[in-house]
């Protein structure tokens, strides 16, 4: 009975849900529910369906045919691709019009408080009755300080001034706007569709924490991001061909219950196929059998040969031609790289060698793509020279996906003028070679202008990639690609023998592809050995102030990276028992000053300094919290080692 009584209750069905453009049915009957505070992953592939099913379900789009049922006053915030806002807004005021309630609440508390200031006359009564009512509704619709947290939040994401006026943001500083707006919200079922692009590193992370552990309602995420799939999902959704499929866990475990299940419908399509032989066998040889005495035994042999048998699903096959390679590949000596009057870099230093994968990494708009235009040649450095060695020559995928015209088709954008494909010792007919990335005889004749963003991504991808090179350049190429075609470009770039430099800001394909990472650091770009895992290993090893693995300078000539040092002793040091009897005290220090800075922005007054003044706070306050976290860990950590 008290399992019953537990039980998470239904927030939204989707049931029977159909969609069609054209003559193209994207939902086939999807039926779907959703409980209150779960996390759900929707995956497939690009075209699949999953955005639709994602707009329909937030109310954005009707359905063809089936409804979709939601518990009175669910509170649906939706993320959507292509964000809109009121024009002229500012970014904070974009923000709280996320919070409309209480946006009029406030609104009506400032008219009736100014009311009040004057001569209220014979509505004073009534005025300050209104005033006590408002300002109950507001602590209701979450207090005074929700300016305070849009600001916050604006800040988390990535959005450094939030006077800025939306209408002249970037695309992707409009996405993190509406990111902003969604959070503050704090609605009942977030649906977030590809909540990841456009962010930098850093703030996937955080986004990953808030989300794990400060967001409450139940969260639909639609993305390719397979570290966020794996920590946050208890349920993945496939959609696949029109058809949903449900799985119970994150990305691991639907990568495995996935494979059960086509295993599954492969046995049970052989032993069909099996059954069809065998049939077909005796009635070739007894004629009798076409006889009305054996027309059930017929009639069966007709309906399982009737079957449809499951449908394989046709992953991208990508392969990348290495030329022949010379002693040097690129080599980079004394680099200073600027952009405008704003220096990135100083005194870079970088040779790369064959098989060398490197993922390069930092905060947006601290110059990975302007350093990938001056090592190609695009721009010039500001100090310093990149020699490219006789034999380099360079296949560059740009994150703009530039070089593709709109008015001409899929074939003839990549062919330029040539039907063929030359891949090592293999030709192919460019025909061929586009269907490994998945386009068909109809798609190819497809004017790239009306394609998806997956598409035309895997457009260009085609594009840079059919001609030899030895040095591959990626600027993004994770961005609207779906994951199948993701891990066929792993598999690839795993294979290739010549050197990779690839910019981006997906932790699993860092992982599976990066021998190292170059990572911008104060101006710096230092070298790290190993994917993304080991950089934030190496990283919380230094935040407890132990020895971490050596890393090479992004500066060093033929640097060396070292093998990490072997495991410390369980027992204490003296220094660190003399380190632990003072711990509790810098804890405890260290929480004040949070304690102080928090009530600092919760004064009425810090909203009236100069906002170059409210933008250097944030960061200060995340610091100090950052700061009385590292000591609390440190001193469990010391505590738990101690002899009992």
């Amino acid at each position: 009975m008290l399992a019953v009584m537990l039980r998470a209750l239904t927030i939204l069905s989707a049931r029977e849900v159909r969609r069609t453009y054209g003559i193209h049915e994207v939902l086939c009957g999807a039926s779907m529910a959703i409980d209150e505070g779960e996390r759900v992953g929707l995956v497939g592939r690009n075209g699949s369906g999953k955005s639709t099913l994602a707009r329909i379900i937030a109310g954005a789009e009707e359905p063809d045919t089936g409804e979709v049922v939601r518990r009175g006053g669910l509170r649906v915030g939706y993320l959507s691709q292509e964000p809109s806002f009121a024009p002229g807004l500012r970014a904070v005021d974009a923000v709280l019009a996320g919070l409309e309630s209480w946006q009029q609440a406030v609104d009506r508390h400032d008219e009736v408080s100014r009311l009040l200031s004057g001569d209220p006359g014979p509505r004073l009564d009534a005025l300050l009755h209104e005033q006590a009512d408002l300002a109950s509704k507001i602590e209701r619709l979450g207090g005074w300080d929700q300016r305070h947290e849009a600001l916050a939040l604006l800040g988390m994401v990535g959005i450094t001034d939030p006077e800025a006026i939306v209408d002249t943001m970037s695309g992707g500083e409009r996405r993190r706007v509406a990111l902003a707006r969604l959070l503050v919200t704090n609605p009942d079922l977030a649906i977030l569709d590809e909540p990841t692009n456009h962010l930098d590193l850093e703030t996937i992370e955080w986004l990953e924490g808030w989300l794990a552990n400060r967001f409450t309602g139940a969260l639909i995420l639609v993305t390719h991001d397979r570290y966020l799939l794996d920590r946050l999902v208890t349920r993945t959704i496939e959609v696949e061909q029109g058809v949903i499929h449900v799985y119970q866990g994150g990305w691991v475990r639907y990568l495995e219950a996935k494979a059960e299940r086509e295993a599954h419908a492969e046995r049970v399509d052989s032993n069909r196929r099996n059954f069809l032989r065998r049939e077909l066998e005796w009635l070739s040889r007894n004629p009798k059998a076409r006889s009305t005495k054996q027309k059930a035994r017929v009639d069966r042999v007709e309906a399982v040969r009737d079957q449809v048998g499951p449908k394989r699903e046709v992953a991208a096959r990508i392969e990348i031609s290495g030329e022949r390679l010379g002693r040097t590949i690129l080599d980079a000596e004394g680099l200073d790289v600027e952009i405008g009057e704003r220096r990135l870099l100083e005194q870079v230093n970088l040779q790369l060698s064959k098989g060398e994968r490197l993922g390069i990494v930092g905060p947006n708009g601290c110059g990975k793509t302007t350093l990938l235009r001056v090592l190609t040649g695009e721009l010039a450095p500001a100090a310093g020279e990149v020699q490219l060695g006789k034999r380099t020559q360079i296949a560059f995928l740009q994150q703009s996906r530039g070089g593709l015209d709109d008015n001409e088709s899929v074939f003839d954008n990549v062919g330029d003028g040539s039907s063929r494909v030359v891949l090592g010792d293999t030709e192919l007919d460019l025909r061929s070679y586009l269907e490994r990335f998945l386009f068909d005889t109809h798609a190819q004749r497809q004017k790239v202008g009306t394609l998806s963003g997956g598409e035309r991504a895997r457009v260009a991808l085609a594009k840079t990639l059919r001609t030899g090179a030895n040095l591959v350049i990626l600027d993004e190429p994770t961005n609207d690609l779906d994951v199948m075609t993701l891990t066929a470009l792993e598999d690839a770039l795993g294979d290739y023998p010549g050197a990779v430099l690839v910019v981006t800001h997906d932790r699993w394909f860092l992982d599976r592809v990066a021998t190292g990472l170059l990572v911008f650091e104060d101006r710096q770009l230092v070298r790290h050995a190993g994917g993304w895992a080991d950089y934030v290993e190496r990283r919380k090893l230094a935040a407890r102030d132990e020895p971490a693995p050596a890393r090479a300078s992004g500066g060093g000539r033929g640097a060396s990276e070292q093998a990490p040092p072997p495991p410390q002793e369980a027992k204490l040091t003296y220094a660190e028992e003399l380190e632990l009897e003072t711990l509790l005290e810098r804890v405890d220090a260290a929480e004040q000053q949070v304690s102080a800075l928090e009530a600092e922005l919760a004064g009425a007054d810090f909203y009236e300094r100069p906002v170059a003044e409210q933008q250097a706070f944030f960061p200060k306050l995340e610091a100090a919290r950052a700061e009385a976290t590292r000591l609390a860990e440190r001193w469990t950590e010391l505590e738990d080692r101690r002899p009992r």
